[in-house]
């Protein structure tokens, strides 16, 4: 940053305290020390600090192979094609939109559209792709799919009766995001089938016991975050009609559902005919992590006091007006580009990413039969699931397997792996691990399997 100015005798320095507690040049005075106790109190939440714990993990072995990781392939990263989608971008601006240069290069340049500048391309792209027919005002553009998850959160707590359900196991960064805006989550038993729904019905029905008003149920119904299951027809048009029935708004977050393997099923959000769902999306696992571009399709009618209506979109825009301003547009611009390339469709702008993705499921799922034949009479007893697609499956072991484990496995084995306790907000899942396949290689799939085996049979051995 330059000065702009401002630097002078009645700005003060900041005071750094040294690690003694004193802070140099400072006379009398005591040190400011600030108690966790008087800052937000989701900070004291161990749950919170998950991301942070495992990043930390990865960072202090770096040589170890790694099936924690739940970013995309990093093998098709490339400068040339992000300044590619930029200059179809642009050209699109130029021949589709009919702007001239000064026009296109506010749009991309400036300050943008609370709402985003790419709005109407991720509708045609939803039309395109998944038979979803919403208008374009309905659509936020936010910074990643965790700004949409905020938004919508900040935006259904209206009070200390309000809470979120989840389907447990969940991914923390809805837990993160629900104890910001002070949300309470209220776990839903995932089960093998996604959900099930009489344990939603008893969890519906003790909170509406307890004066309590559950508004949404969050859920990733294509191969899921953290498990990798996925809910079949049935319980997709189950879900809505509960919905439905007990007047709640259904928080579909989709992140992985363009890799959900052949016989992908309608998503929520298209089986929709009730304006129940508010689907969640991203395009940093499809176009680029680091743009972080997002969105919240939230096509509800909100009625005001006097009769009025607007969008629920138009309300999650104001809030966003105030957190984030805008989302970037040049970020917005290489997801435009891309969708641009490829025809709105981004199965057609992942066909690579889809094929490794198979693949690493595919030799995973193999390597783990090898090495723990269901059928033998001797050797630890452990157990997985077998999803269509996606970036991760789940791994059942006859031992406890936490953060403990982990560091261990990390600096013994040379395999990280992430705890599935970290889902379930610290009350469960001990043990299960999540295994990620994304970030690997047909040769580090091998020797880390080979790394997770000698781990496994030396913890069913002292257990």
């Amino acid at each position: 940053m330059t000065d702009s100015g401002v630097r002078g005798a009645d700005v003060p320095e900041l005071d750094v305290p040294e690690p003694d507690g004193h802070k140099p040049g400072v006379r009398g005075a005591d040190v400011h020390d600030m108690r966790l106790s008087r800052l937000h109190g989701s900070l004291a939440d161990p749950a919170m600090a998950s991301m942070n714990f495992l990043n930390e993990v990865a960072i202090r072995f770096p040589n170890a192979i790694s099936f924690a990781a739940g970013r995309p392939s990093e093998e098709f990263l490339d400068f040339a094609e992000v300044h590619r989608y930029v200059d179809v971008f642009i050209d699109h601006l130029r021949r589709d939109r009919g702007m001239t240069e000064a026009e296109a290069k506010r749009t991309v340049l400036q300050y943008g559209r609370t709402k985003g500048i790419i709005h109407e391309l991720v509708g045609r792209h939803l039309e395109v792709d998944e038979g979803i027919s919403v208008s374009s005002d309905s659509l936020v553009i936010t910074v990643g799919c965790q700004e949409a998850m905020f938004l919508v959160l900040r935006a259904l707590r209206t009070g200390p009766r309000d809470v979120v359900l989840a389907v447990s196991p969940t991914y923390v960064g809805l837990t993160g995001a629900a104890r910001l805006v002070d949300l309470p989550v209220r776990p839903v038993r995932g089960g093998d089938r996604g959900i099930d729904f009489e344990d939603l019905g008893v969890r519906i029905a003790e909170a509406r016991a307890a004066g309590l008003r559950p508004r949404a149920l969050y859920i990733v119904p294509d191969v899921a975050n953290p498990t990798g299951i996925s809910l079949d027809l049935e319980a997709r048009r189950e879900l809505l009609r509960v919905a439905e029935a007990e007047d709640l708004l259904l928080l579909e977050d989709n992140a992985y559902g363009v890799f959900a393997g052949e016989g992908r099923l309608p998503s929520l959000k298209a089986l929709d005919t009730g304006r129940r769902v508010v689907r969640l999306g991203s395009f940093a696992k499809t176009v680029l992590p680091g743009a972080r571009v997002g969105y919240a399709v939230a096509d509800q009618r909100v009625v005001d006091e006097d009769g009025g209506t607007s969008l629920l979109a138009d309300h999650l825009s104001t809030i966003k007006s105030m957190l984030t301003v805008n989302t970037s547009p040049w970020s917005q611009a290489v997801v435009g580009g891309a969708l641009v390339a490829h025809d709105y469709s981004l199965p057609a702008a992942n066909r690579r990413e889809i094929e490794v993705y198979q693949r690493n499921l595919r030799l995973v799922l193999a390597g783990l039969a090898r090495r723990f034949p269901r059928d033998a009479e001797r050797g630890p007893r452990i157990s997985w699931n077998t999803p269509t697609g996606g970036f991760f499956l789940t791994l059942t072991v006859p031992f406890r397997a936490d953060d403990e484990l982990l560091e261990y496995s990390a600096k013994e084995h040379g395999v990280l792996w992430t705890p599935m306790s970290h889902f379930y907000g610290g009350d469960g899942g001990y043990e299960q691990i999540r295994l990620s396949l994304s970030q690997l290689t047909p040769e580090t799939i091998e020797a880390g399997l080979d790394r997770l085996a000698a781990l496994i049979r030396e913890c069913s051995a002292t257990r």
